[in-house]
């Protein structure tokens, strides 16, 4: 009898985390190393919610809560998809998890039976194959190309489906790409699963306030309120502002599917924590001013990015629409050899003679379901990221 079950052995390990780790590794043992891989923002969580979490302990809020959440917490939440997103909401229909990721996790292991099918278009973040893998279903990739910028096309997600379907993941603006759907792209996509009944959304806005130049920002349940019934709206604090290590996501829905997450929750997790809890009650209802001027930042940094990476031989970058990520092609890197005598036979190989020749961490395309690709993190200091499209230059200028 085997030890380790065998649910284990249809997944692997997060690349993202793996890269951020050797990245660390490699710094901790004295090597010049430059991550990029960690999708996490650099600036510090706002002092209003720092001060809100310590007025939290110091007023003994340190207990149980409920399982899926304080009840001021998805009042705020509420209010934040009604302002927002237009959105109605209950705070019955609401759950609250710990991170986005546990969120997205809980609602697929409340629904998926073995032979369920979820429609995943690519790239997309390295984590939801996996956990439509761990909870018994089957990823179908709808892949989607740098000729539609990286966004699925209505033909593409109509192929994808079958009587098997049971949820679709949409992400916008994506992680890895940065990619941001236009309302009129959304809705293309919103029409078509109309014609599929049986097909439920689990939109990941993760990435909701980060965008920038003129987008605009919809989500599924805005765009076609007849999805409002099938449709789970996932959110979170992490990224918007600053509190990755926080742990709070959470999410909108059916009252029956909330109750049902709650479910898997209490027996395992149960309630996130609660000083973050009231940390991000107050990130939700007090001042967002930050919010933009972050973007300021993050606007800064993807235009210095994109205009060196596609200074660079061999590599053509898009310019994405939000997100701090940007995902350049390295098909013109692709069969040459490195300076320091690697075969750039894909991405993977790529990612590995960059950090080994040069000290700089990126993930490689093929983790995201996309090659010959890679993505770069501009969440960290202009000076960082200056010095390693730097030398991402000079890397690739070596290529022969």
């Amino acid at each position: 009898m085997a030890f380790l079950s065998d649910t284990l052995s249809r997944v692997k390990p997060s690349p993202t985390i793996a890269v951020t780790t050797k990245a660390a590794e490699l710094k901790a043992a004295g090597k010049d190393v430059i991550g990029l891989g960690a999708g996490e923002p650099d600036f510090d969580t706002p002092a209003n919610i720092k001060d809100a979490a310590k007025a939290a302990i110091d007023a003994g809020k340190t207990k149980y809560t409920a399982v899926d959440g304080i009840p001021e917490l998805k009042k705020a939440i509420c209010a934040k998809f009604k302002r927002d997103n237009g959105l109605d909401y209950t705070p019955a229909q609401v759950t609250i998890g710990t991170g986005g990721k546990q969120v997205l996790y809980n609602a697929l292991m409340a629904t998926l039976n073995a032979g369920d099918e979820v429609v995943i278009p690519a790239p997309y973040w390295v984590s939801y194959p996996d956990m439509v893998l761990l909870a018994g279903g089957e990823p179908v990739i709808a892949e989607a190309t740098a000729d539609t910028a990286y966004k699925l096309t209505p033909d593409a997600l109509e192929a994808a489906i079958t009587p098997k379907t049971k949820w679709l993941i949409f992400n916008s603006p994506s992680n890895p790409t940065g990619a941001g759907y236009t309302w009129d792209e959304l809705k293309a996509l919103t029409d078509v699963l109309l014609r599929h009944p049986h097909v439920w959304v689990m939109s990941d806005d993760m990435y909701e306030h980060l965008v920038y130049d003129d987008f605009t920002f919809c989500t599924p349940a805005e765009v076609e309120p007849k999805l409002y019934d099938r449709t789970l709206t996932v959110n979170g604090v992490s990224k918007a502002y600053a509190m990755t290590g926080w742990r709070i996501g959470y999410a909108a829905g059916p009252v029956e599917l909330i109750k049902a997450m709650g479910k898997i929750q209490s027996q395992s997790t149960s309630n996130p924590c609660s000083v973050s809890q009231w940390a991000a009650v107050e990130a939700l209802n007090g001042p967002q001013d930050y919010i933009a001027e972050n973007n300021k930042v993050f606007q800064r940094r993807r235009d210095m990015v994109v205009d060196m990476l596609n200074a660079a031989e061999g590599i053509d970058c898009p310019v994405p629409e939000g997100a701090f990520y940007v995902y350049p092609s390295i098909a013109g890197c692709i069969g040459k050899t490195s300076e320091g005598g690697a075969h750039i036979v894909d991405d993977e190989a790529f990612a590995t003679a960059l950090l080994e020749e040069t000290g700089v961490a990126v993930v490689f395309g093929a983790a995201f379901g996309t090659s010959p690709c890679f993505r770069v993190s501009y969440a960290t200091s202009d000076e960082a990221l200056r010095e390693a499209c730097t030398r991402i230059q000079s890397f690739c200028a070596g290529l022969k």
